[in-house]
């Protein structure tokens, strides 16, 4: 079994959006309404992430939140930090519960220099 001594974490801020960045992990609390900024947002969900890495003892970690298309700012985290395993959620903001693989997963899974795991988040 291969050992997990290295983690990088993606949030993207897609500016074309609908909606704001999804914030669906919590975080630190705001006494304002949530989604008003995009990168804020991303940073306290990709903070989440990376408290949850450290308490598990890795120490070598890189982040980044990037502005673009999901999709492809995820492959190309993937392609600079060479990385050997891409874990994303599945379609959590898609169209329907029916829906079970949005579409930034697809185009990951197409694109990706490496495996892609994708998980369904549990409610």
């Amino acid at each position: 079994m291969a050992k997990v001594d290295e983690v990088s974490v993606v949030a993207v801020v897609n500016f074309l959006a609908a909606v704001p960045f999804a914030n669906e992990l919590g975080g630190e609390t705001r006494d304002r309404p949530v989604g008003l900024s995009f990168r804020e947002e991303a940073q306290s969900a990709t903070g989440v992430v990376m408290a949850e890495f450290r308490a598990w003892g890795l120490s070598a970690m890189h982040w980044r939140i990037p502005s673009g298309s999901p999709a492809a700012e995820i492959v190309k985290a993937a392609n600079e930090f060479d990385a050997d395993l891409i874990l994303l959620p599945s379609g959590s903001g898609g169209l329907s519960d029916t829906i079970l693989l949005g579409s930034t997963a697809q185009r990951v899974q197409y694109s990706a220099p490496c495996p892609v795991l994708v998980s369904h988040p549990r409610h």
